[in-house]
């Protein structure tokens, strides 16, 4: 920390218990008392220098007959200060600092202390110090301004000292580092020495090279009070800094002073950081829940800029120190701008409220989610066009909120054990995703199915009507598997995941059938055209086998699929007898099919209509170029 030595005169001053003595030979003419501490001085040297002592001197010389008796009770800075005043006017020797430079400079305008008592007065001496020795350094300027935390408003009045230190800091802050505190070197690879020091005009400084970062200052800066530490963050984003680095700033002071963003840091490292504030104390919870309501006002707006981690251990924190509705329904809404980038672990916030009535709030996550679904709609991405299409699945418009859909579905997954949580909350919960934005349904299946283990007292009709949620045409093959098997799933939702699944293996043997109609006919066409242009026996033998071995494979996979459909009448039929006839079958006209034998027709008719095509007569070219048939 810089200084600048004042007086020449070694020291004359003697502290006894509450008393200060100067111990120049005479005896003292005068008493000052300040803060509880009595100075025993004499009158010349402070009315020489002093307007206001000056003054009280006469007053108190003619009242008083056996002594001169003065009381300062609101000298800024208190005794501390008034003896290096005391010095000032002796002449005795000691150091200005930036610890000390702003109460001197406003006890010495207190006292009126200017250049009309005297050439090179205290006012005159700490104003050349602050403006050319602290000023021009960050360390002294940041020092100097914590000082002035105690000061406030009377280091405005005047001399404007807080405003000019906070300029100062602000303009630093936005420039190159080096060109402050280290030697301005223009070549990109300076001059060093041997060890590594920095040489400047080939002397060898000491000082080690430096690569500064734009997160430099943060830790300066966060040992301001929270009043300075606005007013510097905004003159800082006044003078064009970077909003990612306001905001670097901004989440290093909350992490510094919020708990409930440093779950893993010790109780003892937080108060030993902490204690390093100008008050030396611990923030109390409502002083905590005033930061946090500031900061909330001093974070930029735009999206991505704030950490999403950080914006759930901000809300995580105001709703433990009960914040304001406007400041959590503020982090509520920025976390919503970016829920793509959350995790499930992050939408678990523990419900604070009274009640308890859940584990987790579910109806900040709904609140959160909504915000999401209202700004991706304003923003066109996600939401179905005009003509109810909407963009495919996969495209970049469509990845935000699919990522979100599949992030709910892990978060019901995860709550859908509290038995404390109501149907209404989970089904509204799950209902609030649009059904385009989940291309499978297998994580809502999931959650569902977890929800109906850990309710088994939820009534058929309950259990029905959250089912309906599940879009059976979007479950993939394992989880059609699981559900047709599943007791905990009503027979409803039993019979139409049969359904799709039956439907989808008839469509798998339509399409196999047509795949195996078009290797059919190019294979043989293929087979002629070689023929007839090369005449070669021996190539049409080749097609032949290579056709052969083709329709065997065919003949396989189709057996297969028979046997499968078998499998399914069987299951079907046993469904059936297992739940009532009656009931089978009004389900059955209430979902329109039949749930019958004739629901392979179509595919036996086509392996029938397959079998006969494999023996039909195939063409060859003999050895005279005529055609000749052959039978397989």
């Amino acid at each position: 920390m810089s200084s600048m030595k004042l007086g020449s005169k070694p020291n004359a001053f003697q502290r006894k218990g509450q008393a200060w003595f100067c111990t120049t030979g005479l005896p003292s003419d005068i008493i000052v008392e300040v803060g509880g501490m009595s100075f025993h001085l004499h009158k010349f040297p402070l009315l020489s220098r002093s307007g206001v002592m000056e003054k009280l001197i006469a007053e108190a010389s003619g009242e008083e007959e056996d002594g001169c008796v003065i009381n300062l009770p609101d000298i800024l800075g208190g005794a501390k200060t008034f003896e290096l005043v005391a010095k000032f006017c002796y002449g005795v020797k000691f150091e200005l600092n930036a610890a000390s430079v702003v109460y001197l400079q406003n006890a010495a305008e207190q006292l009126e202390m200017t250049e009309e008592y005297g050439e090179g007065n205290l006012v005159s001496q700490t104003e050349i110090f602050l403006d050319k020795v602290v000023l021009q350094n960050w360390k002294d300027s940041l020092r100097a301004l914590q000082e002035c935390d105690s000061v406030l408003p009377h280091a405005e009045e005047v001399f404007s000292t807080t405003t000019r230190l906070i300029e100062s800091l602000a303009l630093k802050a936005s420039t190159d580092p080096n060109l402050f505190g280290w030697p301005v070197v223009e070549d990109s690879r300076p001059l060093q020495s041997p060890g590594g020091s920095v040489l400047w005009n080939g002397i060898n400084t000491g000082a080690k090279l430096k690569t500064a970062s734009s997160d430099w200052w943060y830790e300066d800066i966060s040992n301001l009070s929270l009043p300075l530490y606005k007013r510097l963050i905004s003159a800082m984003v006044s003078r064009g800094i970077k909003q990612e680095i306001i905001v670097g700033s901004l989440t290093s002071y909350a992490k510094k002073y919020l708990p409930g963003l440093n779950r893993r840091q010790s109780t003892d490292d937080f108060n030993s950081r902490i204690g390093s504030v100008g008050s030396g104390a611990i923030l109390s919870e409502a002083e905590q829940k005033l930061l946090l309501e500031e900061l909330d006002h001093l974070f930029p707006t735009q999206k991505g800029l704030i950490s999403t981690k950080i914006l759930f251990g901000l809300l995580r924190t105001a709703m433990i120190l009960r914040a304001s509705a406007t400041c959590i329904s503020s982090l509520e809404r920025r976390i919503g701008m970016q829920l793509d980038q959350a995790t499930p672990e992050d939408l678990l916030m523990p419900n604070f409220s009274y009640t308890m009535e859940t584990l987790y709030s579910v109806e900040c996550v709904h609140r959160i989610l909504d915000h999401f679904l209202a700004m991706d709609q304003v923003a066109g991405g996600t939401s179905p066009g005009s003509n109810g299409d909407v963009h495919l699945i996969g495209s970049p418009s469509l990845k935000p909120i699919t990522m979100v859909a599949k992030l709910i579905d892990g978060y019901l997954a995860e709550i859908a054990p509290d038995n404390n949580l109501k149907l209404l909350k989970f089904k509204s919960l799950a209902a609030a995703v649009p059904d385009y934005a989940r291309p499978l349904n297998d994580g809502l299946y999931r959650a569902i199915d977890i929800y109906l283990k850990s309710h088994s007292w939820l009534a058929e009709a309950d259990k029905e009507e959250l089912c309906m949620l599940i879009d059976c045409q979007k479950l993939s093959l394992e989880a059609c598997t699981h559900a047709a098997l599943n007791e905990r799933l009503p027979l409803r939702i039993i019979v139409q995941v049969l359904f799709f699944e039956q439907l989808q293996l008839r469509n798998s043997v339509a399409s196999s059938f047509v795949v195996a109609d078009n290797f059919d006919g190019s294979q043989q066409l293929e087979s002629g055209l070689v023929a007839s242009s090369d005449g070669g026996w021996d190539t049409a033998v080749r097609e032949n086998q290579v056709l052969k071995v083709g329709m065997d494979s065919m003949r396989m996979h189709v057996s297969e699929l028979e046997k499968e459909c078998s499998n399914m009448r069987q299951e079907i039929s046993k469904l059936s007898t297992g739940k009532g006839t009656s009931t089978w079958r009004s389900l059955s006209k209430k979902l329109g099919f039949k749930m019958n034998s004739q629901m392979c027709s179509a595919e036996e008719g086509a392996i029938s209509k397959q079998k006969h095509k494999g023996g039909k007569l195939d063409k060859t070219i003999d050895k005279h170029g005529k055609y000749n048939k052959t039978n397989h």
